[in-house]
């Protein structure tokens, strides 16, 4: 057994080399972000997917019920998504490895943030994701794997996550930053196609997940991440930072940068500005940040 466990990101070639151990999950989280209940992810997963790998659906296996008062994607129940990781074979003893295609990880990277959460911090997302995969020549295949059950047990890391009534008291707090992971002209409130208020959080600053990301699709190194977002925040505690972005999935990305930024800590405000703005008591700003 490999005792080697990778925590932010596994290459390719590492991920190869690791590809029939008993020990390791592989998990194909491709999905088409916005298109509720896409099969996109699914129908690309049956054509070609990395040998070994199970299917998450992000709307039904790694997100919650909607709903009056919730985000677009809200987080499972805790029970539920236990019984999921148990059925893709994943327990304390196993790596994880996640990986999406062309949306630069960010249903990976809430996977990863949710395993996390329960307690379960070996587990990687594969830098490139598929499509470096397939660049590389590695092997793929069609036929769906169905994994050995095995049991999942959840520790919960409370600390991790925070509601928006925390949101509202710490947003504008000189020892606290909110960073947002939406596009700049979503934050601005200039366009807003999925939610039904345009604008941001006042007090929140913006860092598009995107800006994790080389041009090839992989992220970039750890010292400028760290350089970025230190810069960002204006060198703010990583455990006073929390992340978000339109439902709770890409803000993810940006936990995942920068925990390989080695900032250790931040916090995910699950609900996210689908949340935030169906409430109409809460306030809203509009406009890049300075």
């Amino acid at each position: 057994m490999h005792t080697r466990y990778w925590t932010t990101l596994i290459s390719a070639p590492d991920l190869n080399e690791r590809l029939h151990d008993g020990h390791l999950v592989i998990v194909d989280c491709r999905f088409e972000l916005g298109k509720p209940n896409s099969q996109a992810g699914l129908n690309a997963y049956r054509t070609a997917h990395i040998t070994g790998a199970v299917y998450a659906h992000l709307d039904d296996d790694l997100a919650g019920a909607i709903t009056s008062t919730s985000g677009r994607h809200p987080l499972p129940n805790i029970d539920a998504l236990s019984k999921t990781f148990s059925r893709w074979g994943i327990d304390s003893q196993v790596q994880v490895v996640a990986y999406d295609a062309d949306s630069g990880a960010m249903a990976a990277a809430r996977l990863w943030w949710l395993l996390r959460w329960l307690g379960h911090t070996h587990v990687a997302v594969l830098d490139g994701g598929f499509k470096h995969w397939q660049a590389s020549g590695l092997p793929v295949t069609s036929s769906e794997f169905v994994a050995a059950p095995r049991l999942f047990t959840a520790t919960v890391d409370s600390s991790l996550v925070v509601d928006a009534d925390f949101v509202a008291t710490h947003a504008q707090q000189h020892d606290w930053r909110v960073v947002d992971a939406r596009a700049p002209e979503r934050y601005a409130g200039e366009v807003e196609p999925l939610d039904p208020v345009a604008g941001h959080v006042p007090g929140a600053i913006n860092h598009p997940f995107a800006r994790n990301l080389g041009s090839d699709g992989r992220f970039l190194d750890a010292t400028i991440l760290q350089t970025q977002f230190k810069k960002l925040t204006n060198d703010t505690a990583p455990n006073h930072i929390i992340n978000m972005c339109g439902s709770g999935v890409t803000a993810c990305h940006n936990v995942l940068a920068m925990e390989v930024a080695g900032l250790h800590g931040v916090k995910l405000y699950a609900g996210s500005w689908s949340e935030w703005s169906k409430d109409t008591q809460r306030p809203v700003a509009t406009g890049h940040q300075p």
